[in-house]
């Protein structure tokens, strides 16, 4: 089935990006952030009531969460395993592909203030631990710290990291920057409206409010550009826009990026 859900994407992943798509319409009013999976999934959070929303690909509901606190979703990238931090509850929470509640760990009693957390794998999670100024990488399934980084730096605006080939990504609204694990600072740069990060393979992406940028060789490289865009976001085959409350997807071989394939949900 998921075979033949990735086909029936990609099939339509490789029309003109100026083809409509044939889907049912979705109000997207006061959607925060938009993801998608490698199978053709759309996932929405709404900040106004803290919901998170999956869609497959013909735009049918396959799942929802309703939270009482405000919380980030990490990545889709592995739609069988989705992490979830909540700085306010001071938890991560992993959820199927269903979206069901698979396991929560509680960063209370074992550390200071979370401020942030990045899901490396299935065991093993870094934290940036606000309160004591470090980076700590640690085993949740053995409830074991297993390295811990001095990182004397200001975290109060930090939106999104990651950890990569022993370089920690950070990214704020305003800027991006690249740090060993001596704290030493390898790159920064301003940028506008930050929002995640995301890796594809040895690739650092940028995901801004209307843009995807490449950290490639100390500098920034745009690889992706919707002026108008409210959100941009991207899986390893296409870039999806949300732009007047509508959903576009862009193949990114298209001849022309100016317009996009329109993707209509209906909302239960």
């Amino acid at each position: 089935m998921k075979l033949l859900q990735l086909l029936f994407f990609s099939f339509f992943c490789s029309f003109s990006a100026q083809k409509n798509l044939a889907f049912d319409s979705l109000i997207l009013k006061d959607v925060r952030d938009l993801l998608s999976d490698d199978y053709g999934n759309i996932y929405l959070y709404k900040n106004k009531d803290f919901s998170f929303t999956k869609y497959d690909s013909l735009g049918i509901q396959k799942g929802k969460l309703m939270l009482t606190l405000p919380f980030k979703i990490q990545s889709v990238q592995n739609p069988l395993n989705i992490p979830s931090f909540s700085e306010n509850a001071q938890e991560l929470k992993f959820f199927d592909q269903n979206l069901n509640e698979i396991q929560t760990v509680n960063f209370r009693q074992k550390f200071g203030f979370i401020r942030n957390v990045y899901a490396e794998d299935l065991q093993q999670i870094w934290l940036v631990d606000e309160s004591m100024k470090r980076l700590v990488q640690y085993n949740f399934r053995e409830d074991q710290i297993v390295n811990s980084f001095p990182f004397n730096i200001n975290f109060e605006e930090l939106t999104d990291f990651l950890v990569f080939e022993s370089k920690v990504y950070f990214l704020g609204r305003n800027w991006f920057s690249v740090y060993n694990f001596k704290a030493e600072k390898i790159f920064e740069t301003p940028i506008e409206d930050g929002r995640k990060l995301r890796r594809e393979n040895q690739n650092i992406l940028i995901m801004g409010k209307n843009t995807v940028q490449k950290w490639d060789q100390l500098t920034l490289k745009t690889v992706f550009s919707s002026m108008d865009a409210q959100i941009v976001d991207k899986n390893s085959a296409a870039y999806f826009v949300i732009k007047d409350n509508k959903l576009y997807l862009y193949h990114p071989y298209s001849p022309n990026k100016s317009e996009g394939n329109e993707i209509n949900f209906k909302e239960n």
